[in-house]
């Protein structure tokens, strides 16, 4: 009965995530599926301080993970009381993780609900002092809120903010610190909580009950994904120090390993169909796995490798190519067939980039962290469309954006923005 209700609950939600998405969706980190893409139309192509901003909220604290949204609510993390600045940190025990929650149409700050840290972050100094330690974006089934404070743990909210559970993972840390975002399958919350314990961790979504944990996840602050191999049955996926693994998203059992990518890895695989791609490295790698195998199948299921990757930010799919730039403003076009690069081409002012690439409405958006938002055509020729920045803020833009009908969500170090179009006011 458990399988076959599992079974069931998967085939809905394939269902679900193909259909054209939903404007009031865009439920985690990079959307639906974490495929990094919408159909939502009329999207912005440009924009600046004076022009498109519907609304803009400071924000209490910094942080690197992107905004989402169900409904008319809208969720973003942020970190305050320590690490606002190099050169005067603070104290870390006054280190506070945020989630605040908008109403998505007007901006209002709805409620804020605050977790102090358990002085387990580590210190505010070299590479987190990048992105902070608000790293890990939340995850919403319209009902409850999640979120993933490394080793500080796990957390589920109400609508109202309410916290109705918390779990560990684990206490490890890392000189990189924490950034893998939690995603929702059948009834668990699963979390990559390889730098806290080496393990993917499962939970019941409800209660909080640990489900399953498996080990041997290496290196690892990608976010996992869920995969339907050719068979129809779903795999989840994790790029991981040299490897990659698929394993049963019920049970944590592993399947099937694969030589991956050289190093560690930060960048999110993606999928089209069954075949899953996953970029990272410093050397630069990308690589194309057919899922749906038993073993190694390194030999068998392994379709391409490529010297072409990034360290940070993921890829996305469109029309046959994956598309992404580089942290270090590389723009890549790989045939996703082949792997063959279709287009490489540097672009200096679009480094350091720590955020994904983002489709929408033809257009492909890609956030730099401190030099504005690239507007590229989606086709592999790579056309520059336009180049947004927000003279009135210089801070750090690290959050992929999270789009909607007509909207665009980003935020950066200092404010939450909605960019669009004004919509008609319509009177009863």
């Amino acid at each position: 009965m458990r399988l076959t209700t599992s079974r069931t609950a998967f085939l809905l939600a394939a269902v679900l995530l193909a259909r054209p998405l939903a404007a009031a969706e865009w439920p985690g980190f990079r959307g639906p599926a974490g495929a990094g893409r919408s159909d939502a139309a009329s999207l912005p192509l440009a924009w600046n301080d004076g022009q498109r901003v519907l609304w803009r909220q400071p924000l209490p604290g910094r942080g690197s993970s992107s905004p989402v949204f169900f409904g008319n609510r809208l969720f973003v993390t942020c970190y305050d009381g320590y690490g606002q600045s190099k050169e005067e940190p603070g104290d870390i025990e006054n280190l506070r993780r945020l989630l605040l929650c908008f109403d998505r149409e007007t901006g209002e700050l709805l409620w804020t609900a605050e977790e102090p840290d358990n002085t387990c972050a580590g210190a505010f100094a070299g590479f987190v002092r990048l992105h902070g330690y608000a790293s890990s974006t939340p995850v919403t089934d319209g009902k409850t809120v999640y979120v993933f404070y490394g080793c500080s743990g796990v957390f589920a909210y109400g609508l109202n903010g309410t916290r109705l559970w918390h779990a560990d993972v684990g206490v490890r840390n890392d000189a990189f610190g924490s950034g893998a975002s939690p995603l929702l399958f059948d009834d668990l919350l699963i979390v990559n909580a390889s730098i806290e314990d080496r393990a993917l961790v499962a939970f019941d979504r409800k209660t909080g009950a640990e489900r399953w944990r498996t080990g041997g996840i290496n290196r690892a602050w990608s976010t996992p994904a869920i995969v339907t191999t050719a068979a129809g049955n779903p795999e989840l996926v994790v790029s991981m120090k040299h490897e990659f693994k698929g394993y049963d998203p019920m049970t944590g059992k592993e399947r099937w390993v694969c030589d991956g990518v050289n190093g560690y890895v930060c960048p999110s695989a993606v999928s089209h169909g069954d075949i899953v791609y996953a970029i990272g490295g410093r050397r630069g790698m990308a690589v194309a796995i057919r899922t749906g195998g038993q073993g190694d199948i390194t030999e068998s299921r392994r379709l391409w490798v490529q010297k072409a990757g990034s360290n940070v930010s993921s890829p996305v799919y469109h029309e046959g190519h994956l598309y992404w730039i580089s942290d270090t403003g590389i723009a890549f076009v790989l045939d996703a067939s082949t792997g063959e690069i279709v287009t490489r081409r540097r672009m200096p002012d679009a480094a350091p980039m720590y955020a994904s690439m983002t489709y929408g409405d033809g257009k492909l958006y890609a956030v730099s962290r401190e030099n504005g938002t690239f507007v590229l055509g989606a086709e592999p020729t790579l056309p520059q469309l336009a180049h947004n920045v927000f003279s009135e803020d210089d801070s750090d833009f690290n959050g992929s954006p999270a789009l909607s009908d007509g909207r665009i969500y980003l935020r950066s170090n200092r404010y939450l923005y909605c960019i669009g179009e004004s919509r008609p006011h319509h009177s009863n």
